[in-house]
């Protein structure tokens, strides 16, 4: 994977990390982050910049030294943009943390009242009765910005967490990697309806087309994961996405067959409907619970988590509904320009 195209004045400052030489004008970029005055949550440019800079503690990028991955000039900028974000979050899910820390429930409880009161707009419903053949390879091509990395944001909190809680992630995660087999990674399960429904499924291949929005929802488990003090809204934010999954996959994987694409292609979503309803109960009540028994100052960030994963797939989902329900792509180049380039 190559560098994306830069989107704005922030990502074309990014470009300087091509070429064997590791260097970034910090002033000039976090300059460019300050002069933007709306929400980062909804900025492409700034998005991808998080997005990019993140991505070098993963695969990387063919064109740039992996050096760069702790470069001070890149960890400055990247703090820059983290903690601008991370305030956004938590205005954006003060309301719903506040209220939750105020009842008198084990943890478990409370994360399960949270999701269950949830509104958010109902995406999975529309998968399974309503999504043509080129919405469906839309909502995929958003889907693999995470889910060809499946886990490994969460896998970040691993060292970070201690005792019952990181034995209970452990679980989750050993079945995210295959539980021993490759070949049933949920990442490349994923690739492989990717492929199923004609798609490049290769890591990385569709960044320069999804929006902001779509690389806020990786960005913030990333964020989550890669540092310590927010170990509790990394155990939050998977709980939440666990707990939430089951049933939207099995409408996914309906929908995956009405428009016969057929079971291999459903596989991926077949997969999480048994073993999400396993790990909704793991995260909630076995990681969660204990992490918040053994050490209590993690409850709000647990909480944070939590509603972090929901607001952002909430607004997704709205962003992806309004623009089909419009006749509209929900993608920057829509799929038949992808087809034809």
């Amino acid at each position: 994977m190559r560098l994306p195209e830069p989107r704005g004045p922030i990502t074309e400052a990014l470009q300087s990390l091509r070429g064997v030489d590791v260097g970034l004008a910090v002033d000039q970029v976090t300059g460019a982050v300050d002069s933007h005055t709306s929400p980062l949550l909804d900025c492409d440019d700034a998005q991808l910049a998080l997005w990019l800079l993140y991505e070098l503690h993963y695969q990387g990028f063919d064109d740039v030294d992996p050096r760069a991955e702790w470069s001070p000039q890149v960890i400055a900028v990247r703090g820059h943009l983290e903690r601008r974000f991370e305030a956004e979050l938590r205005e954006l899910t003060r309301v719903e943390v506040e209220k939750r820390l105020n009842i008198e429930e084990p943890i478990a409880e409370r994360l399960f009242a949270m999701m269950s009161d949830d509104d958010s707009p109902r995406l999975a419903q529309y998968v399974q009765r309503e999504i043509t053949t080129t919405q469906l390879r839309e909502l995929l091509v958003h889907r693999s910005v995470y889910h060809l990395k499946e886990a490994d944001p969460h896998t970040w909190a691993v060292p970070r967490l201690r005792g019952r809680a990181k034995v209970a992630l452990m679980e989750i995660q050993f079945d995210e990697y295959g539980a021993g087999r490759a070949g049933d990674m949920h990442s490349t399960l994923f690739a492989q309806t990717m492929t199923r429904c004609g798609l490049d499924s290769t890591y990385g291949a569709y960044v320069d087309v999804v929006p902001g929005y779509t690389l806020a929802a990786s960005n913030a488990m990333s964020l989550f994961g890669l540092h310590r003090r927010l170990r509790g809204a990394a155990a939050g934010h998977l709980a939440a996405f666990e707990a939430t999954s089951a049933l939207p996959n099995r409408r996914y994987a309906a929908g995956v067959r009405r428009l016969g694409y057929g079971d291999e292609a459903a596989r991926y979503f077949d997969e999480h409907v048994e073993a999400d309803a396993v790990h909704e109960q793991v995260a909630v009540r076995e990681m969660c619970g204990a992490l918040v028994s053994d050490e209590p100052e993690c409850e709000p960030d647990v909480l944070f988590g939590a509603a972090t994963c929901l607001a952002i797939d909430g607004l997704a989902a709205g962003r992806l509904l309004d623009s089909w329900r419009g006749g509209r792509s929900a993608l920057l180049r829509p799929m038949v320009e992808l087809a034809s380039g």
